[in-house]
């Protein structure tokens, strides 16, 4: 090890190393971490060494000087890791443990030459720039090498921000099998494949995933992006909502900008296929806007662009008492700034257990919000059967 002792030592005590990661686990532990990033922040003006531990469900970071990295890095080399890449202003060395704890060292051409010290307040994606992203080069959002494009970092911004909340769910979705997802509307897919990316590249588990949409020109682009990336579990399929029945169980549904009541009759497979989650960003949500109708709210009503964003806030909001009613614990949550796109909400349901008394609750709730506003959801009336509701 005396070699790698001075490789790390040279590295870290000139401050040169500009990134590392450490994997490949001597023994696998289900409650350990599977990998650690490693990259140098400005601390107080001070250098320091962020070290990222990726276990199954989070990740947690520590900041430490680089004495202490230096002893860090040897620590998780001699008791966990049998691998690693260390990225140097001068060379990239990629470092291979034997079960003889053999040490081999292999110099090769630098990759990543640049030092940046970035500061802990600094906003963490979960896909980093500066690392080459197949799909997001191909579909124009990195450069090769890595680089955002200036023009798409809102698509990049808003490619996390999805990430962040599909993070969120994996605790919610079985550890043990292949997961059936099923992508509603899927379009051009960045979402699609960003959740690919995430769940199998990153998470490993084993996908089943669909992708549906009506275009037959997206389709079959799509198809020809997943053969060049190499995603074998990932498959677009042309057809609709209402009509898709090749599977009898599906762990999580996703439609994304499904128009008006696409997006109900979304959730509604969804429920039946008893989906552990859903995540749905909805569109166009006209349904209610004909029928909404209050005495006391029409100084509000009379205004047909207040009148139009009450019933879609309107819609939704009965969109998540439903799904709470049939079995879910359900948000709403802010999908990307309001200043990109007004189509900037998403439901977010999982399922979960409530007693009768908070059942009872529920159906009171909905009844009154219900009458207030004299209307007959698409969604209760396909759900009528799971509802069990009489009004």
């Amino acid at each position: 090890m005396e070699n790698l002792q001075a490789l790390i030592a040279d590295q870290i005590g000139a401050g040169t190393m500009t990134q590392a990661t450490l994997n490949n686990v001597r023994k696998k532990d289900p409650t350990g971490f599977s990998k650690v990033d490693i990259k140098p922040v400005r601390l107080k003006e001070e250098l320091h060494y962020q070290f990222s531990y990726y276990y199954s469900q989070k990740v947690q970071h520590e900041n430490l000087t680089p004495e202490e990295a230096q002893s860090a890095i040897l620590r998780l080399f001699e008791e966990t890791f049998k691998q690693g890449l260390l990225h140097t202003q001068d060379a990239d060395y990629q470092i291979l443990i034997s079960k003889k704890f053999k040490v081999s060292i292999l110099k090769k051409q630098a990759t990543r030459t640049k030092v940046e010290l970035t500061h802990n307040r600094k906003k963490q994606y979960l896909l980093e720039e500066g690392t080459p992203i197949p799909f997001l080069v191909e579909l124009g959002v990195m450069t090769p090498e890595g680089k955002v494009v200036a023009k798409r970092y809102d698509k990049f911004r808003q490619i996390n921000r999805f990430l962040e909340m599909i993070e969120d769910v994996v605790p919610h979705l079985s550890q043990e099998r292949t997961l059936n997802i099923v992508d509603f509307g899927c379009g051009k897919s960045y979402l699609t494949f960003a959740l690919y990316h995430y769940l199998k590249e990153i998470r490993g588990l084993n996908l089943n995933v669909i992708g549906l949409d009506l275009k037959e020109d997206v389709i079959a682009h799509c198809n020809t992006l997943c053969a060049r990336f190499g995603y074998e579990q990932l498959r677009f399929l042309v057809g609709d909502i209402a009509e898709y029945n090749d599977l009898e169980h599906v762990d999580m549904v996703v439609t994304l900008h499904a128009c008006d009541t696409a997006t109900d009759a979304a959730l509604e497979k969804a429920v039946r296929w008893g989906a552990d989650v859903i995540l749905s960003v909805p569109c166009c949500q006209h349904e209610l806007f004909s029928q909404v109708a209050n005495e006391t709210l029409s100084p509000m009503l009379s205004h047909g662009i207040i009148k139009e964003r009450f019933s879609a806030l309107a819609t939704d909001s009965v969109r998540a008492h439903l799904l709470d009613l049939v079995g879910y614990k359900t948000q709403i949550l802010e999908f990307i700034d309001m200043e990109h796109t007004p189509k900037n909400l998403l439901i977010r349901a999982v399922k979960s257990k409530s007693t009768a008394a908070e059942r009872e609750k529920l159906v009171q709730s909905y009844r009154e919000f219900k009458q207030f506003l004299q209307i007959e959801p698409y969604l209760e009336k396909a759900l009528a059967d799971r509802l069990g509701l009489v009004f």
